[in-house]
């Protein structure tokens, strides 16, 4: 089992976001099918960007057009103080 979600206005912008591979179901090529499915899909085409974050898998979506960001420097992000859960890259150290 795979999953992957994709946040987008329909417009101009899209977000690959928790592609996930149970791990029962790795080493079968789901994420490359998931990426396929989602990056050909009629609904998700004409946007100026995709974007997505990956702390592992970036070799992956290179297959796909995807690199790192043009203008790091203009992306922002507000992590909420109150999460008992941080992710390691909110901290810096990933």
């Amino acid at each position: 089992m795979a999953l992957a979600r994709v946040v987008t206005d329909y417009a101009t912008f899209a977000w690959l976001a928790d592609v996930f591979v149970v791990e029962e179901s790795r080493g079968r090529g789901l994420p490359k099918w998931l990426v396929e499915v989602i990056i050909s899909h009629p609904q998700l085409q004409g946007f100026r960007r995709w974007v997505l974050a990956t702390k592992d898998a970036h070799e992956l979506y290179r297959r796909y057009g995807f690199r790192e960001l043009n203008r790091a420097e203009r992306w922002m992000e507000r992590p909420d103080p109150n999460m008992e859960e941080s992710p390691d890259y909110w901290r810096g150290d990933g």
